[in-house]
């Protein structure tokens, strides 16, 4: 067995296999329907004079087999619409944002209606009318400033199209790619494959750089030694070949002049325009060629360099007493000379 194949865990196969037999209860309870369910069906009958037990027969068993039904439908459903929300291209990406916020939506309606259909399988959507209107309104009074806030604004961010989902956004310094737009919340996802969840009410700025085209810069150090008129002939021959050798720049690259004089090098400075994807792989290949380019015309990129030197001295440490009268007395001249100069600005 290859060594790359995944392993199948039991925490996988525990879940699938009780919707397998969901579906297949599903499937035999709808069969036979009318027997189970219709008029004269086998649960009418009595089959004892224990009420607990004739009870359970004609009451409890007929709404276990009802809510297996009702779960193995739901469950249907809701893998399905699970799957649609993993979709990640279905025309623009306008289209595919409101299609996420649609099947994310239809989750919750078919969570709500499973649970009402439950209820009504085991007799109790009488009983549980009354209860679930004060517990309706008692959401509706804690909660649902928050919650209508964050549906709003959901569809307010689908309809204006200020980002959409495969969008990389800034959000509170942070900088990821959008992977759903919810009913509630969106998520984006970093480089490193975190996830972050926001309300979407609590979305106050942002920055799209997806709109737009982006800017990758390249900064490079020449040696002072070299003669920038000569680097810039050879930028100006090479500039159309770095850009036949880097796919991801869709306009330039261009040479923006000299950005620095640095300690150890004068800085020159090129960029591109590129697509905001692409942006990091457009500056490692920049970097590349521009490398190559120099190396092939003898252009020397330096760099810091740290030169130790040690001085043995005159041979003689010893100083007379005449100099070192002279030097105290020279000391002395230039503190008086300079005690008007305040040297702590």
């Amino acid at each position: 067995m290859s060594e790359n194949k995944k392993k199948i865990t039991a925490g996988q196969i525990v879940p699938w296999a009780i919707y397998g037999l969901l579906v297949a209860g599903t499937v035999v309870i709808f069969c036979f329907w009318n027997n189970l369910f219709g008029e004269g069906n086998v649960f009418e009958k009595v089959i004892s004079s224990n009420a607990v037990l004739q009870s359970l027969y004609s009451v409890a068993i007929p709404a276990a087999l009802k809510c297996v039904a009702i779960l193995g439908v739901a469950f249907t459903f809701g893998i399905g619409l699970n799957a649609l929300t993993k979709i990640r291209k279905v025309g623009s990406q306008k289209t595919t944002t409101v299609f996420i916020l649609a099947a994310n939506f239809l989750k919750w309606v078919l969570a709500i209606a499973t649970i009402f259909l439950l209820l009504s399988a085991c007799g109790l959507q009488k009983e549980f009318s009354a209860a679930g209107a004060g517990i309706v309104a008692l959401i509706v009074g804690l909660g649902s400033q928050s919650l209508v806030a964050d549906i709003l604004a959901g569809i307010f961010i689908v309809f204006e199209g200020d980002y959409s989902v495969g969008d990389i956004v800034i959000l509170d310094g942070w900088r990821g790619e959008i992977m759903a737009i919810g009913v509630r919340t969106t998520k984006l996802m970093d480089a490193g494959g975190n996830i972050k969840i926001v309300n979407n009410s609590d979305i106050r700025s942002i920055v799209n750089q997806t709109k737009e085209l982006s800017v990758a810069k390249c900064y490079v150090g020449v040696s002072y030694g070299d003669r920038i008129e000569r680097i810039e002939k050879v930028i100006a021959d090479n500039l159309g070949k770095i850009k036949a050798n880097v796919p991801g720049i869709v306009e330039g690259p261009y040479y923006k002049g000299v950005s620095e004089l640095g300690d150890s090098a004068v800085v020159l400075l090129f960029v591109a325009k590129c697509k905001e994807s692409d942006i990091y792989q457009v500056q490692r290949d920049l970097n590349r060629e521009i490398k190559i380019v120099f190396d092939d015309n003898k252009v020397n990129i330096p760099f810091p360099q740290v030169t130790v030197s040690y001085d043995e001295g005159s041979g003689d440490e010893r100083v007379s007493a005449s100099v070192r009268r002279a030097a105290e007395s020279f000391r002395e001249e230039q503190r008086d000379l300079s005690r008007d100069i305040d040297d702590r600005k």
